[in-house]
């Protein structure tokens, strides 16, 4: 997590959200450099709805935990997830998994949560949309890029968080070499990254996190492992898919 320090240097730029009396409602947007920048909303949703959300998709969703390829190896994902599409589009595929889509009408409360979304948006049009349980701090998300050419070269990328808090981290991408030209891996070179190439968010229930631009070309994120999450966090991120 970064320290309060070094998020004040991100110079956040306050916007005004729907309550402009609500500081918790106004959006933080986060310039990445480049073409890339954050929104973030730390409560876009009222709690006691936001509830409601979190138990009818806990119960109804039809969540599934598969078997995914990473490096070459199988191994089980560390979370439960769901995808819902509009119909027609191009299908989803990641990490040698391919998702089924069900529809918007399948689940109607995510026709809701979408409205919603995109109220706190204008301008955006997202038509697709994945799901993930997190049932503990063991759950995470492993370091990656939401990167598939399905979304275009500048993919908005919307995360509404359900549930349990837990921390989302950005880091720039390391280059493919080094700035004194050595081969050195770029796992070791992420180690190695400085303040200014890694962010943190805590993401709380109701908030809206919201990648754009070239985010996804120039950085990865992670939802890492918290030993004190215990409860369930539910994350819902919009996509569009062209």
């Amino acid at each position: 997590m970064a320290s309060s320090s070094s998020m004040s240097a991100l110079k956040l730029k306050a916007v005004s959200a729907a309550n402009p009396n609500d500081t918790a409602t106004k959006a933080e947007t986060v310039d990445l450099g480049n073409g890339s920048d954050v929104v973030f909303i730390q409560r876009l949703i009222p709690s006691e709805q936001s509830w409601k959300w979190f138990h009818y998709l806990d119960k109804h969703v039809p969540w599934t935990r598969p078997t995914i390829r990473v490096f070459g190896k199988s191994f089980l994902q560390p979370r439960d997830t769901c995808y819902v599409a509009t119909s027609g589009l191009t299908q989803l595929s990641y990490s040698g998994y391919q998702p089924h889509a069900y529809s918007w009408d399948d689940y109607p409360p995510l026709k809701d949560i979408l409205d919603a979304v995109h109220k706190a948006l204008p301008g955006s049009s997202f038509n697709s949309l994945l799901l993930n349980r997190y049932k503990g701090g063991n759950d995470y998300v492993g370091w990656h890029a939401d990167d598939e050419k399905l979304y275009g070269p500048t993919p908005e990328i919307a995360s509404l968080s359900l549930g349990c808090d837990r921390d989302f981290v950005l880091k720039k991408k390391p280059s493919k070499e080094s700035r004194d030209g050595s081969d050195e891996p770029a796992s070791k070179r992420l180690k190695k990254s400085g303040r200014d190439d890694q962010h943190s968010f805590r993401l709380k229930h109701g908030s809206l996190l919201v990648m754009r631009g070239y985010t996804q070309r120039d950085w990865i994120h992670s939802v890492p492992k918290r030993a004190k999450a215990e409860a369930t966090r539910i994350n819902l991120t919009f996509r569009r898919v062209f």
